[in-house]
């Protein structure tokens, strides 16, 4: 199927998407901040930049979008054109999201990461619960914390 915009417009959409100061990113800062967090915002000398630093709780947070990220869940669809250019941008997105964690873990840093689908679409959750399971694991001593949309497997894990 061919695109439903020309090579112009659809330049323009992509180059608008934006790679910090998301949605869901705004919503989880103004709720922790509301549970009295503070945090930093993109730090650059940490791998791969996470959305939110939290020094007091050696812990990074990462919002990750369902499609940029390659998240197995209804948000994710590969697109139909250029399936070839597709597969390899999110492939390696996903390839450098596993490098990053890897090296904020080997560098002491805990890492939660909620993904797009646990705020938005048919699987969300419940706003205070996502920052509630926040608060939770910030607080308490588990390595990472995964929150996804409900009706998965892994709805949402502290390991």
């Amino acid at each position: 199927m061919a695109d439903v915009h020309d090579r112009q417009t659809r330049s323009r959409n992509m180059a608008a998407i934006r790679g910090a100061d998301t949605k869901p990113e705004l919503f989880i800062r103004r709720g922790l901040h509301a549970r009295g967090f503070r945090f930093r915002l993109h730090n650059r000398k940490l791998p791969g930049r996470p959305d939110l630093v939290l020094p007091r709780y050696q812990a990074v947070i990462l919002i990750n979008g369902c499609f940029w990220h390659g998240h197995e869940c209804p948000l994710f669809k590969w697109p139909k054109t250029r399936e070839e250019f597709w597969r390899n941008k999110i492939g390696g997105n996903v390839e450098r999201d596993k490098r990053n964690q890897a090296a904020l873990k080997v560098s002491g840093w805990r890492v939660g990461i909620v993904w797009e689908c646990a705020l938005k679409g048919k699987r969300r959750l419940q706003p205070a619960y996502v920052l509630d399971r926040l608060r939770e694991w910030l607080e308490g001593d588990a390595a990472d914390c995964m929150i996804e949309g409900q009706d998965q497997e892994t709805t949402d894990t502290l390991a």
